[in-house]
């Protein structure tokens, strides 16, 4: 597929061609690299030993527990029945500095298995929650104990690893301080935007069953609650370069609330604030930002990259960027409109008693015509750019789908837990995202940091990084962090309906 696609080949006509599979067949071939001999798996000495490297004598621990449960949480005038981490949206924010150890209890009281992945952390291998690669899934009733250090400071969160279960309220943010923060800010605004389904006629499985079920024909899906015109609604959109998502939301959040009932971040005029975003959605990219208020975005996925100011800034599923504002004199709402999509969510910062309303439509129009930072926008700080160095090992991922009713893969299968691109310790890895689908694909690796390589090779670290239809783009990591790692694309359907590989470590 070309660069750019034009927008009259529509999702039938592209899936008519029939060309996905066998072109995914011939990028596959291109990888580098044997099939693994021997992996070493999440019980090995070696992730262990990776362990112990990372944790100081001493290093304190900070306890918490998580307990899943089922329960009703009000949205701001819905109220919606669903699943959460201690009946709250989000999850109570877990903080904790860089080298701590985090000790995380979880018990299951919901109807299914599931776990916790922690999002964007270099942990080890076989705290990881991915059930039936590095732990077995919590059975209902069960419990689990999550013990790692943190061994990098950023914006983090955290979510199940179980069917499409990010597509309810499981999900905090993480939070690791450094000890330099706060130089150049005075205090901090976690906001954690979400797309919302469960609880209103209908729930993530029922979803992705429909999804299964017809596929993406437009007739197919017009009965099922909360799909139809949404599947085809982001086509031809600039930023995302085709099709904005898959399914229909009734509702979008920002720390568990609607647009029109939004919370509110109490500060001072002339207050410089750290806002730390996180995209906790399942099928759904946001523009973020303040109208008339610029943001210097200091960080992405928790790495420092070198400042830019932005009017505002495009966050996939998955990604997480961190900004300084200075407040202004009046009350301003900070948006996230969904991109491609109706709707947004927002935020309302309110210095002192000067109070703000909901944003109106010019707010959200200013917003939608400004210009905004992805990722090709931004290099990493010297600090954490990983050194010059071709790649030991190299390994193609050609993205593709959705063929037959509703299968997504990578270089022509979908997931296999007993397959994996071999990589060794100590090798310097590039992994090559080849999108051959009409669709955009936040593509996100497990227990790792990569760097994107963008103009003169050296874009930003990053876990998560999308990959827009007919692109390809390159990361690098250093592999030293042992294990079996996943990377999939963190769209929770097209994950779940087979998009998913593993990073093999072997001997």
């Amino acid at each position: 597929m070309p660069a750019n696609t034009p927008h009259s080949l529509t999702r039938r006509r592209f899936l008519a061609l029939g060309a996905g599979a066998a072109a995914a067949a011939g990028l596959a071939a291109c990888s580098t690299g044997t099939s693994p001999a021997t992996r070493i798996g999440p019980a090995s000495p070696a992730v262990a030993g990776a362990e112990r490297a990372r944790r100081a004598t001493g290093a304190p621990v900070r306890q918490v527990s998580l307990n899943a449960t089922v329960g009703e949480v009000d949205l701001g005038g819905t109220t919606v029945r669903t699943w959460t981490f201690d009946g709250r949206l989000p999850g109570k924010e877990i903080r904790l500095k860089r080298g701590e150890v985090l000790q995380a209890r979880l018990s299951n009281g919901l109807p299914q298995p599931t776990s916790v992945h922690w999002h964007g952390i270099a942990l080890r291998n076989d705290m990881d929650g991915v059930p039936d690669l590095t732990q077995a899934a919590v059975a209902p009733g069960g419990q689990f104990g999550y013990e790692f250090t943190v061994p990098d400071a950023g914006t983090y969160f955290f979510h199940p690893h179980v069917g499409v279960q990010l597509d309810r309220g499981l999900y905090a943010p993480l939070i690791v301080e450094d000890p330099a923060d706060g130089a150049d800010y005075d205090t901090e605004l976690v906001v954690v935007l979400d797309d919302w389904i469960d609880g209103t006629g209908t729930d993530p499985d029922a979803v992705l069953a429909g999804l299964r079920a017809n596929g993406m024909s437009m007739g197919g899906m017009g009965s099922m609650p909360g799909m139809g015109a949404g599947a085809m609604q982001g086509m031809g959109g600039t930023l995302l370069g085709g099709d904005a998502g898959d399914v229909t939301y009734p509702h979008l959040l920002a720390n568990g609330r609607v647009a029109a009932a939004p919370t509110t971040f109490a500060t001072r005029a002339g207050q410089r604030v750290r806002v730390r975003l996180i995209n906790a959605a399942a099928d759904t990219a946001f523009r973020v930002g303040i109208p008339g208020v610029p943001m210097r975005v200091t960080h992405t996925d928790g790495f420092p990259v070198s400042p830019r100011q932005a009017e505002a800034v495009l966050l996939g599923m998955g990604e997480r960027i961190d900004a300084v504002i200075t407040v202004p004199d009046a009350a301003v709402p900070l948006l996230a409109a969904a991109e491609g999509k109706d709707g947004y969510a927002q935020v309302l910062v309110q210095p002192g008693d000067r109070r703000a309303g909901v944003a109106n439509d010019a707010a959200l129009a200013t917003l939608k015509t400004r210009p905004v930072l992805t990722v090709t926008d931004f290099a990493a700080a010297d600090a954490v750019s990983l050194p010059e160095k071709n790649p030991d090992v190299m390994h193609d991922l050609a993205l593709a789908g959705p063929s037959g009713k509703y299968v997504w893969t990578i270089n022509g299968k979908t997931y296999d837990p007993k397959e994996g691109l071999p990589v060794h310790q100590g090798q310097r890895v590039r992994l090559r995202f080849v999108n051959m689908s009409m669709m955009y694909h936040p593509m996100h690796l497990h227990g790792h940091t990569f760097q994107v390589r963008g103009a003169g090779g050296r874009g930003p670290r990053k876990d998560t990084t999308i990959v827009l239809p007919g692109q390809t783009v390159e990361v690098d990591f250093d592999a030293g962090n042992p294990g079996q790692w996943l990377a999939h694309c963190h769209n929770a359907y097209h994950g779940e309906a087979g998009m998913m590989t593993i990073v093999s470590y072997v001997e």
